[in-house]
């Protein structure tokens, strides 16, 4: 499933392509994803202009003229196409409609978004902007990682006491929005902590260390246009780079990176998800 980087390198896609701009028509070929879409959706995303495009953890969120915000969740499988917009020096002509094209907003421009999913396990919904903080997909998430309501005191005070592993603390969008396996198995190993260590048995000192690593991690995956693993695309239909940066994830049976190491990457199970992390380095 996409992560903060995939979803924000598609929001910073869809930016010059949306933002300021109408949306003469919007056709919804199918009652829903993952639930059922709103009533009205296509009579209430057509004839609006879009005032901005935000990201809140794994979600895309369109604020529109209407007083009304567009949440876009990509899911498993989800696709944010541009067609029709110049993008660099080339022209994506418009493609031919896919079988799986469930949304297709038009703009006044000419440019056209396409919401691709093959698996359905995306998700579009409309509600108040003034509203919005309060869907049941946002109300109880954590402060985003890259933003200034992340720090050391905060994350010392959620993760004190907790007898819950670190790979799952960090995992909680309770406690932290939009990091998924991927980031944070990354992180872990960068800061040299086992993904099973108890998280309230951390130290003040390995708690700081843990917020430039996370910010640090994030940074570098967006600036690689995110990871593609398996369906991931960014907006222009090209892939992300950062799985060929991977130190740990993936890597099962393959040797360390750190200089002189030589220890075996492992993989264990932890709720149902795979963790990779060396032996000799994270303790």
């Amino acid at each position: 499933m996409p992560e903060l980087p995939e979803v924000e390198t598609v929001r910073r896609g869809l930016l010059p392509v949306m933002e300021g701009k109408v949306i003469a028509v919007t056709d919804v070929n199918f009652s829903g994803l993952r639930w059922p879409f709103p009533p009205r959706m296509a009579e209430r995303l057509s004839n609006v202009r879009v005032l901005g495009l935000r990201r809140r953890s794994k979600y895309i969120l369109v604020d529109l003229s209407s007083d009304e915000t567009l949440l876009i969740h990509l899911g498993m499988s989800g696709r944010m196409l541009i067609s029709g917009q110049m993008i660099g020096t080339f022209v994506h002509d418009h493609p031919a409609p896919q079988k799986h094209d469930h949304v297709v907003m038009t703009m006044e421009d000419g440019a056209r978004i396409t919401f691709n999913d093959a698996r359905r396990f995306g998700a579009m919904d409309l509600m108040a902007t003034a509203r919005a903080d309060a869907h049941p997909l946002l109300a109880d998430l954590g402060p985003e990682p890259l933003g200034n309501g992340f720090g050391e005191s905060y994350l010392a005070a959620r993760l004190n006491g907790r007898k819950t592993p670190i790979k799952s603390a960090l995992l909680d969008q309770r406690n932290l929005a939009g990091l998924g396996n991927i980031y944070v198995c990354e992180v872990l190993f960068r800061a040299g902590l086992h993904p099973a260590r108890l998280a309230g048995d951390l130290t003040r000192a390995q708690i700081a260390a843990l917020v430039p690593l996370i910010r640090e991690v994030l940074s570098e995956a967006i600036a690689a246009g995110g990871s593609s693993l398996r369906d991931y695309r960014q907006a222009d239909g090209e892939l992300g780079y950062f799985q060929h940066t991977f130190r740990v994830y993936g890597r099962e049976g393959e040797i360390c990176t750190t200089p002189g190491c030589g220890t075996s990457i492992e993989r264990i199970v932890q709720s149902g998800r795979s963790s990779f992390f060396c032996p000799q380095c994270q303790a």
